[in-house]
């Protein structure tokens, strides 16, 4: 997978530059897609879907990349943030072709013919359309919406100030401007991915934190990839947490059930999903109901409280907690529920139902657990004021949950196993998202240095030469799952996916309880994953990767998590930078 020589290099700028031309994902607050510089631009709205393709004579390198912005010589690439609309400079336009579907579930339509008026070229769909405007010297501006007005809006943006907001939003990026280029850079993407999630209606208010430039169709927003993205907006835009968290309980059933994601469609995109969805059997007994995306998720309640928790932590708005207490006590109630010990940890069902959807995870689940001790630590610290006596309780389980954890989970080597109950089966590798029982303090602080002592030896790659590739990131998990009828899918195979992936998410949460615990190594888990990104020509934050799988998809919002850290520990890594210790 990695090649012998890197096909894109950072600048001390933090931008990223190659001599070939590499796909650039771009995300705005509606407006995304993929630019691939020998001539194709593919667009997308969020809500609405796929709009059209246009194909220009091929740029000519080398190429500067940089958030949501493309430049060489002579051309450019630049994303407006307040409109639906971009601008390619030294552009020469060739053909358009409108979208024949808004997804690849969606019905094939026959497209309308381009129409042209005056400079403009008009691409039409059932559900909105893109114009294209020739301003001439070479300037081609591209909007796109679900109606006229909204393209209108675009459009009405000069040349000028597309490029000031596409210029705006990369310096608002921009973290650590004194670092070393591969950590400046890094952390730019790792921004980008946070704040470009932020997406928009047609009519601007808030429509969600977006998991990635490939999860928009349906439309849709998730618990988990939510939460992760959103640590970054804690420092960033307070106004995006407290939207997203109300947008999030539209989801949660009366019991405390909640899926992976709520639907957020336009009308045409969810009259073609809804069509999809009870007519295609597997998707009818995944997704429930309309607004579920893939139902019942046995993470999700909890991390809907943690977001709750996180925002009444930073602002001291407890309006947001005593709005959705009910919620958050049902929420507590459906837990307890699942602890069949009476020793205050529930266990999951086996199933494939919380962020490892790829495995059968059961039982006591250390990820899990994680979350269920932080959920229970907002309740009791927050709910005081609301309920008292629910506050009281959640306090009284949180000890005995932390009081058995260690009897359920721990390992001889001295970390915690994935999952499992020793009268069953017990699957006991190493893995990264074990870690929130460190985020949220489970384990005392001592249990967790010895734990990320481990993880420095077992899951860095540079560290264990049982593994065959190399040094090329953090794995997920070690060694691979034991029990094959555990796994399914892309997780079935060794290093695949949740089977030893780096997920720069996870990555980045494993640098955060490093800097946490004032461990040094830190700046591997940030940096790996962007080296090994810029070694293949991935340009932008990966969802996952591995030899000799490859990457999954690009600009995923979860990958905010090193900028999360970053923001939270800004003083230990700029000393750190000042003193020579980061490449």
């Amino acid at each position: 997978m990695v090649q012998m020589k890197s096909l894109a290099k950072a600048r001390p700028d933090g931008q990223v530059e190659s001599e070939s031309p590499l796909q650039l994902a771009f995300m705005a607050p509606r407006l995304q897609g993929d630019l691939y510089p020998e001539g194709r631009l593919e667009l997308a709205l969020w809500g609405c879907g796929n709009m059209a393709n246009v194909f220009f004579e091929p740029w000519s390198g080398p190429f500067v990349y940089g958030p949501n912005r493309l430049t060489t010589e002579a051309h450019g690439l630049y994303v407006a943030q307040s409109a639906p609309v971009l601008a390619l400079t030294g552009t020469v336009l060739k053909s358009v072709r409108p979208a024949t579907r808004c997804a690849w579930w969606g019905t094939l339509t026959q497209p309308e013919p381009v129409k042209r008026s005056g400079t403009r070229r008009i691409a039409s769909t059932a559900w909105g359309l893109t114009i294209i405007e020739d301003r001439g010297d070479g300037v081609i501006v591209i909007s796109a919406g679900a109606s006229q007005a909204e393209v209108e809006r675009g459009l009405a943006l000069s040349t000028e100030a597309i490029i000031e907001e596409a210029q705006a939003h990369a310096l608002r990026c921009d973290l650590l401007p004194k670092a070393p280029p591969l950590l400046r850079s890094m952390a730019i993407q790792s921004a980008h991915a946070s704040l470009s999630s932020i997406r928009r209606a047609e009519d601007g208010s808030f429509l969600g934190l977006a998991a990635g430039q490939a999860y928009s169709a349906p439309t849709r927003t998730y618990y988990r990839d939510g939460y992760w993205t959103l640590q970054a907006l804690l420092h960033l835009d307070l106004d995006a947490v407290r939207d997203q968290i109300d947008l999030l309980a539209t989801g949660i059933q009366p019991d405390g059930e909640a899926p992976s994601g709520v639907i957020l469609t336009g009308p045409q995109q969810g009259l073609e999903w809804e069509k999809f969805r009870t007519t295609s059997p597997d998707y009818r007994t995944e997704h429930l109901r309309p607004t579920d995306w893939w139902s019942d998720h046995f993470d999700s309640p909890l991390f809907f409280i943690l977001t709750i928790g996180d925002y009444v932590r930073v602002t001291g708005d407890e309006t947001v907690l005593v709005r959705h207490w009910k919620t958050v006590e049902a929420i507590y109630r459906r837990y307890l529920s699942f602890d069949k010990a009476g020793n205050g940890l529930p266990q999951k069902p086996r199933h494939d139902r919380d962020w490892a959807d790829n495995v059968f995870r059961h039982g006591y689940v250390a990820y899990d657990l994680g979350l269920w001790v932080g959920a229970l630590d907002v309740i009791a610290k927050f709910g005081k004021a609301i309920d008292a006596h629910v506050a009281d309780e959640a306090q009284m389980t949180s000890i005995k949950a932390r009081a058995s954890l260690d009897g359920v989970l721990l390992t001889p080597g001295g970390w915690y196993a994935d999952y499992g109950t020793r009268e069953d089966f017990v699957e006991d590798h190493l893995t990264l998202d074990s870690l929130t029982l460190l985020r949220f303090e489970a384990v005392s602080p001592e249990r967790a240095k010895i734990v990320l002592g481990h993880v420095a030896d077992l899951l860095e790659t540079r560290n264990n030469d049982k593994q065959p590739y190399g040094d090329w990131g953090v794995m997920c998990a070690w060694p691979p799952f034991k029990r094959p009828a555990d796994t399914r899918a892309k997780s079935a195979f060794a290093y695949r996916y949740h089977n030893g992936s780096d997920w720069p998410y996870l990555s980045g949460l494993y640098a955060e309880q490093r800097l946490k615990y004032g461990l040094e190594g830190w700046d591997y888990p940030m940096l790996r994953w962007w080296q090994t990104s810029l070694d293949n020509g991935w340009m932008g934050s990966v969802e996952y990767f591995a030899p000799p799988f490859g990457r999954g998809s690009l600009l995923q919002g979860w990958t905010g998590m090193s900028a999360a850290a970053i923001l939270q520990y800004r003083p230990k890594i700029e000393a750190a930078i000042a003193a020579g210790d980061v490449r």
